[in-house]
C-alpha cells in the first residue's frame, strides 16, 4: 500500500487511500472469504478441468472422468441405463430434468454445472 491519509469531516475520523489501494483492500477481504469456503471443504475446480468444461461436447462426460467413475457406475447411480446414458453423453438424446438431476446429484455437481448455454438465434 502506498500513503494513506488520516482525515477528520465534521468530527468523523477517515482514511483516505488511492483508488489502486482501496481495491487492493477489497480483493484481499474477498480473497480470505474465498479461502474460508475452501477451508471449510467447498470444492475447488483444477485449471485443466474448467478448460474442458469449456471446450467440450459433453459436460456430463467431463464431469463423469473427472470423478473417475465409468459409464456403468455413473448410470447405476443415476438410476438409469448404461445405454441411455451414452445416448445422453454422445447428444444423441437430451434426458429429462429428473434424469439430468439424478446424474448431477451422482456426480456431485448443480444441475447447472450440466447445462450448456446456448445463444438465441
Amino acid at each position: 500500500m502506498s500513503d494513506a491519509q488520516k482525515i477528520t469531516i465534521n468530527g468523523k475520523n477517515y482514511v483516505l487511500l488511492s483508488e489502486k489501494d482501496y481495491e487492493d483492500l477489497v480483493d484481499g477481504f474477498q480473497a480470505a472469504e474465498i479461502m474460508a469456503r475452501v477451508a471449510a471443504g467447498e470444492e475447488t475446480w483444477p485449471h485443466a478441468l474448467v478448460v474442458e468444461l469449456l471446450s467440450t461436447d459433453s459436460r456430463i462426460r467431463t464431469y463423469r472422468t473427472y470423478r473417475g467413475m465409468t459409464v456403468t457406475e455413473l448410470a447405476e447411480a443415476a438410476g438409469i441405463s448404461q445405454p441411455y446414458l451414452s445416448e445422453i453423453e454422445n447428444g444423441k438424446k437430451t434426458g429429462s430434468v429428473d434424469v439430468l438431476k439424478r446424474i448431477a446429484k451422482a456426480l456431485r455437481v448443480d444441475l447447472d454445472d450440466l447445462v450448456v448455454d446456448v445463444e438465441p438465434d
